[in-house]
């Protein structure tokens, strides 16, 4: 779990849209938003911030969001492919990370790893 992250986005309506989409099956929504930056998360509690911009150190970043179950981390993947995103390693299993490491990577519109995983036994 995470507190809070945020990034610059050369496209932050682009953004807004494909984060909004990946990150809804996972509970989170557009929570605050305003001319030159946006914050999502759980309602009330947004904890991934963009901001308008490019360029700076760092500017890509990996992020990995928790999902609950498994259809969640598929349905993540769908939904940001939909919005734009591109693939980056479709939902699996990851046994290199451990045995029940299941989870989907997207590329967002400013080049992000963005991920969600589920590390539940499944029955």
């Amino acid at each position: 779990m995470y507190d809070h992250i945020g990034f610059k986005t050369a496209d932050l309506d682009a953004s807004v849209r494909f984060y909004e989409a990946a990150l809804s099956p996972l509970g989170h929504v557009l929570d605050s938003r305003d001319r030159s930056s946006a914050g999502l998360g759980p309602k009330g509690a947004p904890a991934l911030w963009l901001y308008a911009g490019t360029g700076g150190p760092g500017a890509a970043v990996h992020v990995g969001f928790r999902a609950n179950d498994r259809g969640a981390v598929d349905a993540f993947h769908a939904a940001g492919l939909a919005a734009g995103g591109r693939d980056n390693g479709a939902p699996g299993l990851r046994a290199d990370y451990g045995p029940t490491y299941y989870a989907a990577f997207l590329i967002d519109p400013d080049g992000n790893n963005v991920e969600a995983v589920c590390m539940a036994e499944v029955a």
